[in-house]
């Protein structure tokens, strides 16, 4: 038996112990795609096109693409979309990837094994790149995974004085403000310099709670709200314009089983033939339904129970952008925020589908994180904008005053030692972990400073 194939043999063994023990090759596949573990050599799509991976993207973890804004230069060509992973070429269709439109804008399939073909559902051929696994990621990939969700510097955390924590926390905070605030001004700028257009924009994207934060604010850039204002004394239109502008008035929006109750029950078509009307006279142009996420969701986050309740707060006329301003304390921001659903989202969470009545007011949980991700950061980036000082300085009084989020970051650094007692506090851990170490920027990073100039005697 040669020695080449005895190492053949063996790196196959490592590969196949880790991918028994982390149930399959995708999981490995992911982990080294997601940081740029790639063989040596030159990486090449099936038909001899040189790929430079840039950006791997965003991993996602929920339904759609596994990689989302992802930047590969394909034979000198830059392309900028989603990833899909999969152990075989053929698990692309196994997964019904080519009759879903939100597989449509995969600019390149990544496997470990090509075997077939893909299309997508428009028809179109994305390029596909076998991937192999390093020897060296094999054989260490179980030792790298056990630590993989706490930072490399994890074990000096514990050691390090507090006048380092809190100083580097504080400049984390200020940090994840600016960005925010940079956001927002660029949503300003697109809204034609409406800041009461780019906080509505704003405040629909974090109506997403991260999921469908993307479809939403694409739903809410494509709301016309000068024109809606005509209609804002009737809660029945500003509910057709909204979810006809989500694409959720098509009848093909609604799954199969709860169509023709959907139909039976009125409602739907009174808003759907009130929608059509609104939409001739505005020449209203909806997002795709498509764009929605529902895998793995709680009914309560379903896009039509928080479209619902972003139109009650919108008829209400007490979310303003000057109401927001005038708020000094975080019990009068919670009232001006605070909303529920109509009286048909009551009882339902999707068109058709009849649910017990149930209290669909946003929960303080919330609540916390509209106010940790719209209102306080619209103040402050309001705040910039005016050159006001006190604003600014209100925004982080209130963040400190908010509850820290509990969210799988947050819990990762308090089991570093690191205490969270704020939502200020898990603004700054959550920049960290965002913007240094997933980034693995640990030369810029105070706490990847101390770890490099600690002593090992």
């Amino acid at each position: 038996m040669s020695q080449t194939f005895c190492s053949a043999v063996s790196h196959f063994l490592s590969i196949f112990v880790a991918c028994y023990k982390w149930k399959n090759m995708e999981a490995l596949l992911h982990y080294c795609w997601k940081h740029k573990m790639f063989p040596l050599g030159r990486l090449l799509t099936e038909d001899h096109r040189e790929v430079e991976v840039i950006d791997p993207g965003l991993h996602n973890r929920h339904a759609g693409p596994d990689f989302f804004n992802a930047k590969v230069r394909i034979d000198g060509t830059l392309w900028v979309g989603n990833v899909e992973i999969h152990d075989k070429a053929s698990d692309w269709y196994a997964h019904g990837h080519d009759h879903d439109a939100a597989y449509d804008n995969v600019v390149l399939h990544v496997c470990g094994n090509i075997d077939t073909i893909v299309k997508t559902s428009n028809g179109r051929t994305p390029p596909q790149m076998c991937m192999t696994v390093p020897r060296q990621v094999a054989d260490h990939y179980q030792q790298l995974i056990s630590t993989d969700h706490y930072p490399p510097c994890y074990q000096i955390i514990p050691n390090l004085s507090s006048l380092t924590v809190h100083s580097w926390m504080s400049a984390l905070q200020t940090e994840r403000l600016e960005q925010k605030t940079e956001a927002i001004r660029r949503r300003v700028e697109q809204c034609d310099g409406s800041w009461e257009a780019g906080y509505f924009v704003t405040l629909a994207r974090n109506y997403g709670f991260g999921v469908n934060g993307d479809a939403f604010e694409a739903w809410a850039k494509s709301i016309p709200i000068h024109a809606v204002d005509h209609h804002r004394d009737s809660l029945f239109q500003i509910e057709a314009i909204f979810m006809g502008q989500a694409g959720l008035l098509e009848t093909e929006a609604i799954p199969g089983k709860y169509c023709q109750q959907a139909l039976n029950e009125g409602y739907f078509a009174k808003l759907r033939n009130e929608y059509q009307y609104l939409a001739h006279k505005f020449s209203l142009q909806p997002i795709s339904y498509h764009r929605w996420k529902f895998l793995r969701m709680r009914p309560q986050n379903f896009p039509h129970i928080r479209i619902s309740q972003l139109a009650k707060l919108y008829y209400s006329r007490k979310a303003g952008l000057s109401q927001l301003i005038e708020c000094t304390t975080v019990k009068e921001m919670e009232k001006v925020l605070e909303t529920n659903v109509t009286p048909y989202w009551e009882t339902h969470y999707v068109f058709g589908s009849e649910s017990p009545k149930n209290d669909k007011h946003l929960s303080p949980f919330s609540l916390n994180l509209l106010m940790i991700n719209t209102a306080i950061p619209m103040l402050f980036a309001y705040g910039r904008y005016r050159g006001d000082d006190d604003l600014c300085d209100r925004a982080f009084s209130l963040l400190e005053e908010l509850k820290a989020e509990n969210n799988h970051i947050v819990r990762m650094w308090k089991e570093c030692g690191l205490e969270v007692q704020n939502a200020g506090d898990s603004q700054a851990l959550i920049q960290l972990k965002t913007e240094y170490c997933d980034r693995k920027d640990c030369l810029r990073c105070r706490f990847g400073y101390e770890y490099l100039k600690r002593s090992d005697n």
